[in-house]
């Protein structure tokens, strides 16, 4: 393909993309195809096909070894670096023949790529003061052995303006999901929660979007450790135990994250294990069954808190739509429910006609359209970048 072809793809009113999403909580890769018509406010999306393909037996051990400040390996990086696309490639075959829609079909790709690093604050090194964030599944590999154009890389424009490069989410929110009669929030709990505000007063300027602490990472942990199990298969070991007060206070007091100032993000370098354990040390008498139910709790109680601090006073809202694995952790959405009332109804997005676990590698599909259309989707005021941009890097095949 060469720049005349790309500059005419960008022109076709209607596309067959392909999203691809690997987040911090590393179940898999999810991979989406869907159809999108026209661009910004007109977008318009169908889904036509979804899987989360399986990481092989190890590299999820290997990922988070190397995305640890002591036992990451410049070595494994760069193996993993053109290994993770090889496994996004075969996903994509894989949901190509499920969906029977022929690779030389697909028009574009979105990818996310894996997080190794995210250190979006500013820090003073050999003289320069930046932040910086380390996606590792090169796109430039998607794009030479599918033949098909991708854009992946979105972090690194926002962050080099001075922004998060997280979330990167609400932008897609505003265009699908904005309401003109009721104030909505969005929340997509993978390894992180985040949340996007849409004020059904405002236009995409003014969307106000953040990680707002933990979603499954720490559950998984402990889950891990304590049982020996990847997660809480649909909250069921949280529903079966009791919160432990003095844990549960004892994570907010260590949890600078939750009072901190917007914009912020946040990744697995400040919930990951180091985080839980001196906790787990100093916790060793509580049952480990409440060690779930106690963790769960705080995901829930941190999302509240944030909404409570940074939200309600600008924006009321009416609706809670859930994404992502944890809307299957039961007991974590009756504590959302609780946390936020009658009032606020908390329900999972699939009610506004988009799948739950397919939401964030859709997301991706529709950035990476959004990008080839010529339009910045990062939001200042959610990031913090100097200014809106467009993000992504285009991979010719």
């Amino acid at each position: 393909m060469n720049i005349q072809e790309l500059e005419k793809l960008s022109r076709k009113k209607t596309k067959l993309v392909i999203g691809l999403m690997s987040g911090t909580s590393l179940d898999g890769v999810d991979v989406v195809l869907v159809k999108i018509e026209n661009s910004g406010t007109r977008t318009r999306i169908n889904q036509i096909g979804f899987i989360t393909y399986p990481f092989p037996l190890g590299v999820k051990k290997r990922v988070l070894d190397n995305s640890s400040v002591n036992s990451g390996n410049v070595t494994d990086i760069c193996k993993l670096n053109f290994l993770i696309p090889l496994i996004y490639v075969d996903a994509i075959k894989s949901l190509c023949k499920k969906a029977k829609v022929p690779l030389n079909k697909i028009d574009l790709i979105g990818s996310h790529g894996q997080t190794i690093h995210h250190l979006p604050a500013k820090e003073i090194f050999y003289g320069y003061k930046f932040g910086s964030t380390l996606q590792i599944a090169d796109p430039m590999v998607i794009a030479k052995l599918t033949g098909i154009p991708t854009i992946g890389d979105f972090r690194t424009g926002d962050v080099a303006l001075g922004g998060e490069g997280a979330p990167l989410v609400p932008y897609f929110d505003y265009l699908l999901f904005h309401s003109k009669n009721k104030n909505r929030a969005l929340l997509n709990i993978g390894g992180i929660s985040n949340i996007t505000v849409l004020n059904k007063n405002f236009d995409a300027t003014k969307v106000l979007a953040f990680d707002t602490g933990p979603g499954n990472m720490m559950i998984d942990i402990a889950a891990k450790k304590f049982f020996n199990k990847e997660y809480d298969k649909n909250g069921l070991l949280a529903s079966s135990g009791k919160i432990d007060e003095k844990l549960f206070y004892a994570l907010i007091k260590k949890d600078n994250f939750v009072e901190k100032k917007i914009p912020k993000s946040t990744g697995r370098e400040y919930y990951g294990k180091e985080f839980l354990s001196p906790l787990f040390k100093r916790f060793k008498k509580v049952p480990k069954v409440n060690w779930i139910t106690t963790i769960a709790t705080f995901t829930a109680y941190g999302v509240f808190r944030n909404y409570e601090k940074f939200v309600k006073g600008e924006t009321e809202i009416e609706e809670l739509f859930v994404s992502g694995g944890g809307y299957h952790n039961k007991f974590l959405m009756k504590s959302l429910q609780k946390y936020f009332g009658k009032n606020v109804e908390v329900k999972n997005v699939e009610s506004l006609g988009i799948s739950s676990d397919a939401k964030e590698a859709i997301c991706f599909a529709v950035l990476a359209n959004e990008t080839l259309s010529g339009n910045p989707s990062n939001i200042p005021r959610v990031t913090g970048a100097s200014k809106a941009t467009i993000l992504g890097k285009i991979c010719l095949p």
